[in-house]
């Protein structure tokens, strides 16, 4: 595949003039994907996973390079999430962390999937806060089509993935009750309650429980991965379980934005895809830099 531009850097798309910006939304619309609702993903050697990164564009750039130094047998996948609640000192985040997320899926769209979270899903099922109206309107003035087009191009993330190693990746939850055969089926189309179980639940071991839809237990949890053939589940959503294996090693939830640093830490993980992982733990957990403290910040 030809190597096409790199993708301007979240600062370069602050610095922007509305036209500009708008030339941006037409080659992106141009060349990132819309994928189904699930996704197989490609094979590769490894991937570098993060969670909710809300307008944090500083860590998502130090993700970024953490997956291009694993070479280009690596994928990069986002477990939604990108937008609102950016940090005090990026102000505009949503919208850079946003826009520089779907160019680098633009430039390698076999290696980036961005699965969409609860605020990539705003339209359908509205929840607060949503500053991205605001940040653009700050940035380059009123424009109602200009946040239809960037949402409509956060919107063609699938909602679920999975890989060969056996991980599963979505959000918040899963698929419960019976599935049919094969279980991808379950999600080849999404309906508003289905799409509460995948980017808006909790599993009972969190302390949030935001009442969108019923708490997942661990059997409902042991019940999806078994029918699936699948072990692990990725997800993001809860701050307060960052980091946590649970359900016996079954769970992860990974939070990469200083904005919930105190729960659990700025992380993301890198795991083998060419291996099964039997368990969360398998993978490596990292810290960023960007956490007070750590040794690069």
């Amino acid at each position: 595949m030809a190597e096409v531009e790199p993708p301007p850097s979240p600062q370069q798309i602050l610095r922007l003039t509305a036209g500009e910006v708008d030339r941006l939304l037409d080659h992106l619309e141009r060349t990132v994907p819309t994928r189904p609702p699930y996704v197989p993903l490609p094979e590769a050697a490894s991937a570098v996973v993060f969670g909710d990164t809300h307008g944090d564009w500083l860590s998502t750039l130090e993700v970024v390079r953490t997956f291009e130094a694993q070479g280009p047998r690596a994928l990069l996948v986002g477990l939604g999430d990108y937008v609102d609640r950016p940090p005090r000192d990026l102000p505009c985040g949503s919208v850079a962390n946003a826009l520089f997320l779907l160019s680098l899926e633009s430039r390698w769209p076999d290696r980036v999937v961005l699965l969409q979270g609860n605020h990539e899903t705003q339209r359908r099922i509205p929840g607060h806060p949503h500053v991205v109206p605001t940040e653009l309107r700050q940035l380059w003035g009123e424009s109602a089509q200009r946040y239809d087009r960037l949402m409509d191009l956060l919107a063609r993330g699938p909602f679920a993935a999975s890989a060969e190693n056996g991980a599963f990746f979505a959000h918040a939850g899963f698929p419960r009750g019976p599935l049919p055969t094969p279980w991808t089926q379950a999600l080849a189309a999404v309906d508003d309650k289905q799409l509460l179980q995948l980017v808006w639940s909790e599993p009972e071991a969190g302390a949030a429980h935001r009442g969108a839809t019923r708490p997942w237990t661990e059997a409902e949890l042991a019940s999806f991965l078994d029918q699936s053939s699948l072990r692990t589940f990725w997800r993001g959503h809860d701050p307060d379980l960052t980091g946590r294996a649970l359900y016996h090693g079954r769970v992860m939830t990974l939070q990469t934005t200083r904005v919930f640093r105190r729960y659990g830490g700025v992380v993301m993980a890198v795991m083998a895809l060419d291996r099964p992982l039997e368990r969360v733990e398998d993978a490596e957990l990292r810290r960023l830099g960007t956490e007070p403290g750590s040794a690069s910040a």
